[in-house]
């Protein structure tokens, strides 16, 4: 079984093959951070946006900058031993470079939107000196933890452990607090503002996409195997930290939004994450909670979007052309 304690190097006869299918999607969705162009960015920063949106951005970019690390050390040190399929991991190996990608994106982003070192000092030490950043990174630091310890899934409540962290940086980090953020990036983008950060956000919100897809995969091939771990608590579980997940992003959409950034709130922003953490829970098999509706028009379309935009670009702009259907349904 997926989570069966071990180290299986076989790939033929290949057990989950959908996994090696997303391992060769990923591939095929290649970008590279020297294709983003920040130029215009640079004279909105100067010239056309508000005090109220420059704090936005300045607590964004904030976020930016430790956010994917955080990531990335989840996968490291928890994720990748425990997923005991040579397919899977080839496809955690994929995600641990896009991770990497993502990491030098949010780096020349803040190389170029904060010129001064001191300024860029401060955002990398945001997870220790901005309240609302502090706490989100210690509900991320909280479920690393969590089973940090943990050698062998050899147990069922083990089991239960490494799934609970899967789901909370799958369907909490990338799924509510990533996509909190794309969606001040997108906002911004509605009004002509910082296209060069929505370009490369295109591309990252593509990626995490088919990180909680991935994720959401391995959740339901251990609920298949072993269809007594998902039990009532464990639902339970999951939607409490859904909860707690919220809590800390709205702190957050209370900082960013604290100047009163014209045509955002915070009660949409509360709908908007009810509305994703519904989709998140769907999901995984768990009756939405919330019932909110989709406060953005401009999220509704951003699928849509980003895909044409993508498609739309010339294949010799991508180091591995692409190739394949494209599901313009796919919900948030």
């Amino acid at each position: 079984m997926l989570l069966d304690c071990g180290l299986n190097l076989t790939l033929r006869p290949m057990k989950y093959p959908v996994f090696f299918d997303m391992y060769k999607a990923a591939i095929k969705n290649t970008w590279t951070v020297e294709e983003v162009d920040f130029q215009h960015d640079l004279g909105d920063l100067r010239d056309r946006l508000s005090d109220a949106e420059r704090h936005l951005i300045n607590r964004l970019v904030a976020f930016f900058a430790t956010g994917d690390t955080i990531v990335s050390n989840n996968l490291v040190l928890n994720l990748y031993k425990h997923v005991n399929a040579p397919e899977a991991r080839l496809y955690l190996s994929r995600q641990l470079f896009e991770e990497a990608q993502h990491v030098d994106f949010y780096l020349t982003l803040l190389d170029t939107y904060l010129p001064d070192g001191q300024q860029r000092a401060a955002a990398f030490a945001a997870i220790d000196n901005i309240p609302s950043i502090k706490r989100k990174a210690d509900f991320c630091f909280k479920w690393i933890d969590s089973i940090n310890s943990i050698e062998r899934t050899d147990t069922p409540d083990k089991r239960r452990q490494f799934l609970l962290n899967l789901i909370c940086f799958a369907s909490c980090i990338e799924g509510l607090f990533f996509f909190a953020a794309f969606a001040y990036v997108y906002f911004l983008r509605s009004k002509g503002l910082l296209n060069g950060l929505a370009g490369g956000t295109n591309w990252v919100f593509r990626d995490e996409s088919m990180h909680i897809n991935f994720a959401n995969e391995v959740i339901r091939t251990v609920r298949r195997e072993e269809p007594g771990l998902f039990d009532a608590r464990m639902k339970e579980a999951v939607i409490a930290m859904v909860r707690e997940a919220i809590d800390c992003e709205m702190g957050f959409a209370e900082d960013v939004l604290g100047l009163g950034v014209a045509g955002l709130s915070e009660r949409d922003m509360r709908s908007y994450l009810q509305f994703v953490a519904d989709q998140r829970l769907r999901a995984l098999d768990i009756p939405p909670v919330f019932g909110s509706k989709m406060p953005f028009a401009f999220m509704e379309l951003q699928d849509v979007q980003e895909l044409a935009n993508f498609f739309e670009r010339r294949v010799s702009a991508y180091q591995v052309g692409v190739v394949g259907e494209v599901a313009f349904s796919e919900s948030f």
